[in-house]
């Protein structure tokens, strides 16, 4: 639900993770650290991240801490409390276990944060394209296998992800993809039918009945897809450029709300068309006045997969005070059962688990007819577009493109 308000570093956040990255890089080894200080992991260049001795995994066979709080640092709405909280003290009841949410509104935030070194959560839910500031800013502690066995009921390609070979440091937490959401009751074209869905967000006869995601990487990788550029990890100044042109246009012709709250507001009728995530539209149909049954909500993504497709992950922070309860809380949540209820009760948001098919949750009356375009099979991976970890220079440059358009928002 409220995942997202951006994806990379801010250019304030930037300092102290290149001051980390660079150090002890040898002769000639600051120069490539400050436009490069970490591997930019991809599906044609996947990484497989260091453990260095100074950090290595929690031995096996340990007992779970007893009497303490488990602090999970997550966006807010992400996760069920009654599966996460009470579902797993339950389950862990002999050990008198408590647990606690902390919520951060985006990643910047987030980082900020873990940076002061003044916070002991346990684990964060970040996507995948922080991972390099991360494990390079030496925030996690690896993981010890032998506590994760549920690991088996995911996909198995995220046993080897990547953006973390032998996943290393993540386990899969959500996945989705980004497209366009809107009422059929209130908009009488169908905007899946239109030659190039995007430019709705452009067409005057919508003006203030618009939404676009309060996220850097996604509205300026939509307005690159609008002009059929597929790359959304651009680095092309002309390309920005063009982006930033058209963004400025968008104001002019709809000044669009911009939020991550499209998943109230399609239903509240505040908005008739957004661009949204796929499991913020599962999420909406809790959120239906009364008397409506969401019959009317539809969601575009492109049939050939040209769309972004994405996911969070669940990582245990080298802070935390409970590192082997970390792992089994891990465990607990990549149990299929507790990921459907997750999903059903909470986030709306599917995740990679082999038995999680279409006609599983259709069974289950979680993803209605009308919604089956938010489903997200494993082909997609392979087939759709990726937002990858941007260099500190590339990441720079789209926050200045996302800061202009803030500031005419």
């Amino acid at each position: 639900m409220l995942r997202s308000l951006g994806a990379g570093l801010a250019l304030t956040s930037l300092g102290p993770i290149l001051e980390a990255c660079g150090s002890g890089s040898g002769a000639g080894g600051a120069a490539s650290a400050a436009i490069n200080p970490f591997p930019l992991g991809s599906p044609q260049n996947p990484v497989k991240w260091p453990i260095p001795s100074s950090n290595q995994p929690i031995a096996s066979g340990l007992t779970p801490e007893s009497n303490t709080t488990l602090k999970l640092y997550n966006y807010p709405d992400y996760i069920d409390k009654k599966t996460a909280v009470d579902g797993f003290k339950q389950q862990f009841a002999q050990y008198n276990v408590d647990v606690q949410i902390s919520t951060f509104n985006d990643i910047n935030e987030a980082l900020a944060k873990l940076r002061t070194g003044q916070v002991d959560f346990d684990i964060f839910f970040p996507s995948y394209d922080s991972i390099g500031k991360l494990v390079t800013g030496g925030f996690l502690r690896p993981l010890n296998h032998s506590y994760i066995p549920n690991i088996s009921q995911v996909w198995p390609e995220l046993t080897n992800p990547f953006y973390d070979q032998e996943w290393r440091y993540t386990t899969p937490y959500t996945i989705y993809t980004t497209g366009i959401g809107w009422s059929a009751a209130r908009v009488k074209e169908d905007i899946s039918a239109r030659a190039n869905p995007y430019e709705v967000f452009w067409d005057p006869q919508y003006s203030g009945k618009l939404a676009v995601l309060d996220d850097y990487r996604e509205t300026i990788g939509m307005t690159l897809m609008r002009n059929q550029l597929y790359n959304l990890n651009t680095s092309d100044p002309a390309q920005l450029a063009k982006v930033s042109t058209q963004l400025s246009d968008l104001i002019g012709k709809t000044n669009p709300k911009v939020n991550i709250t499209d998943y109230t507001d399609l239903p509240a009728a505040k908005v008739d068309i957004t661009h949204a995530w796929s499991g913020d539209m599962i999420s909406a149909l809790g959120y239906l006045p009364q008397g409506a049954d969401g019959s009317d909500l539809r969601y575009w993504f492109p049939k050939d997969n040209k769309g972004p497709v994405n996911g969070d992950i669940m990582v245990v922070l080298k802070a935390g005070k409970n590192p082997v309860l970390s792992h089994l809380f891990m465990n607990y949540m990549l149990d299929f059962n507790n990921a459907v209820a997750n999903m059903q009760n909470q986030t709306g948001y599917q995740t990679p688990h082999t038995q999680m098919t279409p006609d599983v949750l259709a069974q289950k009356g979680i993803v209605p007819a009308n919604l089956a375009s938010t489903l997200v099979v494993p082909a997609m991976f392979t087939t759709g577009l990726r937002e990858l970890e941007l260099s500190p220079t590339v990441d720079t440059a789209w926050h200045q493109v996302w800061q202009k358009f803030k500031a005419g928002a």
